[in-house]
């Protein structure tokens, strides 16, 4: 019988294939295919800058490039005072970070027990969930929109016409819950276990334990819903009324219709409304990253 000191032995005496070097002019094939691809994916973004920096007249102009010419930025200072772009921004932050905010709390709750607490039907439940998604947005516009109307007729402060009304139907979201339950799947239960045993409620559990391992996975669904609260437009364009509860994204379409889509103007406000978005992905694409291939290798 061989020994385990003759065994390792003869493992390590194993040769390993070499890992095959790409060769010069496929890299630049790859380079060249991702330069190209990167490119046609700014190009939309880089025409609203540039549009954004023209005069209407100059737009659609003959031989009117990517590059303005006189460059003017009267399309800003118009963004800033045809509209109350001060009250819309401020509205379109708050709902943002609410909504992060109940995301992040609600859909951790939930994807946890999941995929640590075992109850009957489990399984059956989550696939109904899941399910859900399968739905679309717009079938939900009217039931949703008679709550927030009967809601605000109990309770001014709530429902239709309120940030309220804007925020609760984006206050849970199934796609948060089975991307925190994947990433809280790759945690070892013998770690809650010892918790568990050390007197450690669940709740303890999540909030001590569970939480700060998985802020890859909440950096990734930040992002996610951030973004999507955001630049949401259908559902804040029919439950908000007025100027007090109107986002950024309604108070473009607003800025178009005034100014019979004066393109300058429209582009800047667009310009405007993606920045803020595209700064925080910059700042978190490191985590979000992280986020998305968390528990895709398993040791």
């Amino acid at each position: 019988m061989t020994t385990t000191t003759e065994r390792s032995a003869h493992v390590e005496t194993i040769p390993t294939m070499p890992r095959r070097k790409a060769s010069p002019r496929r890299q630049w094939l790859v380079y060249l295919t991702l330069f190209v691809t990167a490119g046609l994916m700014l190009l939309p973004g880089i025409w609203a800058v540039s549009t954004s920096l023209k005069r209407p007249e100059d737009v659609f102009s003959p031989g009117s490039g990517l590059i303005p010419n006189p460059i003017t930025f009267d399309a800003y200072r118009d963004v800033f005072t045809l509209i109350p772009f001060g009250t819309y921004l401020t509205n379109s932050v708050v709902v943002t970070v609410v909504v992060v905010v109940l995301n992040v709390i609600f859909d951790s709750c939930a994807a946890y027990v999941f995929a640590k607490l075992p109850f009957p039907g489990r399984s059956i439940t989550f696939g109904l969930l899941l399910m859900t998604l399968m739905i679309p947005m717009q079938v939900n516009l009217i039931p949703l929109y008679r709550m927030m109307v009967w809601v605000h007729g109990i309770f001014p402060a709530l429902g239709a016409d309120t940030l309220s009304g804007i925020i609760a139907p984006s206050a849970v979201q199934v796609f948060g819950i089975f991307l925190m339950r994947q990433f809280f799947l790759s945690i070892p239960d013998s770690m809650l276990e010892a918790a568990r045993l050390d007197g450690a409620g669940e709740f303890a559990i999540l909030r001590r334990i569970v939480l700060p391992i998985a802020w890859p996975a909440i950096a990734t669904l930040t992002i996610f819903t951030g973004l999507a609260a955001w630049n949401d437009f259908l559902w804040p364009l029919i439950v908000a009324g007025s100027d007090e509860s109107r986002t950024l994204p309604v108070g473009l379409a607003l800025l178009s219709r005034k100014n019979t889509v004066n393109w300058p103007e429209t582009m800047a406000g667009a310009v405007v409304t993606a920045l803020p978005m595209i700064l925080a992905f910059i700042f978190l694409q490191r985590r979000f990253i992280e986020g998305l291939t968390a528990g895709s290798v398993k040791d």
